[in-house]
């Protein structure tokens, strides 16, 4: 049976361990996150000089690590073996290790954690192994978050630290950072090292500590779009340019494609009402002004141009098309078409 990363770590933290653990999918931080708990405190510092073993896929074969896991502890009354990068151990495809692993399974050393980290895949479901380890191991299958559900895991994040944070700041690091959770987890810890104790998260703090600036950042370029500021929106452009580490053109269109498809959708929605459109916009209600002023400058048409346009950009800075165009001419002649009416002869070259 498969369990959820909140389930597995409340029974770890009880010291309830199983014998064996499965941990796989595409999302790698929930695998992190565990094997990681397991490896600091399934045992104590002293206990794990002769106890505790950490071992990498493609070094080993199942039998190996099944020779590992059949050891008895020393002194103590576990031993732990983590096998990190489970997905590239050399056998784990083949019927002879298939059958292996499936045999230990059904009969585990119950003084043994075997934790297996299979990362960004998962076993063949069809497979008999994959039905083993789902009745005879704590299974855990993790997936990507999608885009729209990143606010509210900061919110759950910052919640199980204390940390009240306003909604327009949980917005800036959800669209900033994306929906990588490592990433994400990494830059929240960075960021409260330098609170004061009982100071909330606002915009303020994001743009200091997440390396926004305050004038020059994809926020800012948005609205100089809503607000058909052109001189704004080339100056953001040249600073981009300038400083092109911090500002990589792939993750600023993903964040435009979001807000013109997010448009898109308020264009089409039934009830386009203050409430309707709040409840459309879910974690982003307190943008409702800023999206209708949108829905007035971008039409529903062009909407679907804008759309299509950050599809070709994509395509450019990818290398698919555009020749050798600089990030900072691929945005410009973006920005461009974003803010002029395209005529039949510029739709036909797009």
């Amino acid at each position: 049976m498969s369990h959820t990363p909140e389930s597995i770590l409340e029974k770890l933290k009880n010291r309830q361990f199983a014998p064996v653990y499965f941990l796989q999918g595409e999302e790698a931080y929930y695998i992190d996150q565990i094997s990681d708990y397991i490896e600091a405190n399934a045992l104590q510092e002293h206990e794990k000089g002769f106890n505790q073993v950490v071992i990498y896929g493609k070094d080993v074969d199942i039998g190996t690590i099944l020779l590992q896991a059949k050891r008895f502890p020393m002194m103590a009354d576990y031993q732990v073996v983590i096998v990190k990068e489970a997905q590239s151990i050399l056998d784990i495809e083949k019927e002879e290790g298939m059958k292996q692993l499936e045999a230990y399974l059904q009969r585990p050393l119950p003084s043994t954690i075997l934790v297996f980290c299979y990362k960004h895949k998962s076993l063949d479901g069809r497979k008999s192994l994959s039905k083993a380890v789902s009745k005879h191991a704590v299974l855990l299958t993790t997936k990507k978050i999608y885009d729209n559900q990143v606010p509210a895991w900061v919110t759950g994040y910052l919640k199980q630290k204390s940390i009240k944070a306003t909604p327009q700041a949980v917005v800036m690091l959800s669209e900033f950072i994306g929906s990588d959770l490592a990433r994400l987890a990494n830059e929240i810890d960075k960021l409260l090292i330098n609170l004061q104790p009982g100071q909330p998260i606002d915009e303020r703090v994001v743009q200091e500590n997440v390396g926004i600036s305050k004038e020059y950042n994809i926020f800012e370029l948005q609205a100089a779009l809503i607000n058909r500021d052109a001189l704004k929106a080339n100056r953001i452009i040249l600073y981009f340019e300038a400083n092109p580490k911090n500002n990589p053109l792939i993750p600023n269109l993903s964040l435009l494609f979001s807000f013109f498809t997010r448009l898109l959708t308020m264009h089409m929605a039934f009830d386009k009402t203050d409430a309707g459109l709040r409840k459309l916009l879910g974690q982003q209600a307190w943008k409702v002004k800023e999206y209708k002023q949108a829905m007035q400058v971008f039409p529903l048409g062009r909407c679907a141009d804008i759309i299509h346009f950050i599809r070709v950009a994509d395509l450019q800075v990818k290398g698919i098309t555009g020749g050798n165009m600089s990030e900072g001419d691929i945005l410009r002649e973006l920005v461009f078409k974003m803010l002029h009416p395209v005529t039949k002869a510029m739709a036909v070259q797009a």
